[in-house]
């Protein structure tokens, strides 16, 4: 075909940002890995030795350099680890927080919006001070991990509430859920203040850290744990981007371009759930992510889900990579919590956009 035509079907359409998307997420995935890099490089024992990375990279431990033997072990049991984490827990909270953008039609939503967040708090800070008495038979059967599996069972737990309180006649219905989600949240809140009352010195202080948010204790073994459930949430996440734009449209027209809303929902609901709950198990409440990446990307790349939930990911690992990088080198060898860092950072942003754009749009 030639001519007029063909030049005309040539043309990409007038407003379609699908070709600078693609360049953003290529753009996003090379910052990824230099700043993946950057991360190891950088920390409280000085710049890592080139030696030592190329070693920790063949699996392999120097013998008789104990310089070199210590920069190996830093590489791979504390910064490796920490840098995997902060990256799986970003792009999980910057996806949720787009995923549930999209679900709600509320630019405001997030995370901890619909309570997931509230009711994983509550189940670590139960643990945190219940630990040692009423709830002695979980420590025991859990050791170590005993607040994290807490805070993921009383991520699902609210949701499951949730869910069912927002669900009638086989219908979910999203404005009910986004008001059960505040209250529950207060609800969590209060009993929070009643665990706050009744704790001890000790748990006063481990309450206070793990409310800020970090990846200080980031190990291998919590990868293990909790990596698996968000990678997968990650990698499930693109199949909700045509139901997230027919939404858009409102629920009915959606249904008329042939998405099972219903079946939708569901599926949103439960990814974040589960991504939002093995995050805050490990580390902590982290604020901002979920609502800043994605307003930041729609300004760049559009609402097209088939782009954002990717670029979420993305653009959401680098943030928190680097936030845990400053996060440990700014005071060191002390350690800011890192959702000290990210709410300095993402309210100011917050704000900027509510100045500047004269309310919030999804399309």
């Amino acid at each position: 075909m030639s001519g007029p035509r063909a030049s005309a079907k040539a043309r990409p359409i007038e407003g379609d940002r699908a070709p600078r998307a693609r360049i953003v997420l290529g753009c996003l995935a090379l910052a990824l890995v230099a700043t993946a890099l950057a991360a190891l490089m950088t920390g409280a024992t000085g710049l890592a030795n080139p030696e030592a990375i190329r070693l920790m990279l063949a699996g392999e431990r120097p013998q008789g350099d104990l310089l070199l033997m210590r920069d190996v072990i830093v590489l791979a049991d504390i910064r490796l680890p920490r840098v995997i984490m902060a990256g799986l827990i970003g792009a999980s909270l910057a996806v949720s927080g787009a995923v549930m953008q999209g679900l709600f039609r509320n630019p405001l939503a997030d995370p901890g919006i619909v309570g997931v967040s509230s009711g994983a708090g509550l189940g670590a800070a139960a643990m945190i001070v219940l630990g040692g008495g009423l709830l002695a038979p979980v420590t025991a059967l859990f050791g170590g991990h005993a607040v994290s599996f807490a805070a993921f069972l009383g991520g699902l737990a609210t949701t499951a509430l949730l869910y069912r309180i927002g669900t009638r006649g086989g219908s979910t219905h999203i404005a009910t859920m986004l008001l059960a989600g505040i209250a529950l949240g207060a609800l969590a809140g209060a009993a929070l203040g009643l665990l706050v009352f009744v704790a001890d010195d000790r748990a006063l202080r481990d309450l206070s850290f793990w409310g800020l948010g970090s990846v200080a204790g980031a190990t291998w073994d919590k990868i293990l744990t909790a990596g698996p459930v968000i990678a997968l949430v990650l990698l499930l996440s693109p199949l909700l981007a045509r139901a997230l734009n027919a939404l858009v449209l409102g629920e009915a027209a959606a249904g008329h371009l042939g998405v099972n809303v219903q079946r939708q929902k569901r599926l949103a609901i439960v990814a974040v759930a589960a991504a939002t709950g093995a995050s805050v198990a490990v580390s902590g409440g982290i604020g901002f992510v979920g609502i800043v990446v994605p307003h930041l990307l729609r300004l760049t790349i559009g609402p097209d889900h088939r782009y954002l939930l990717p670029g979420s990911a993305l653009l959401g690992a680098i943030l928190l990579i680097a936030a845990d990088t400053v996060a440990r080198t700014l005071v060191a060898p002390a350690e800011l919590p890192i959702g000290i860092l990210t709410a300095l950072a993402g309210a100011p942003f917050f704000l900027w956009i509510l100045l500047t754009r004269r309310g919030f749009s999804l399309g």
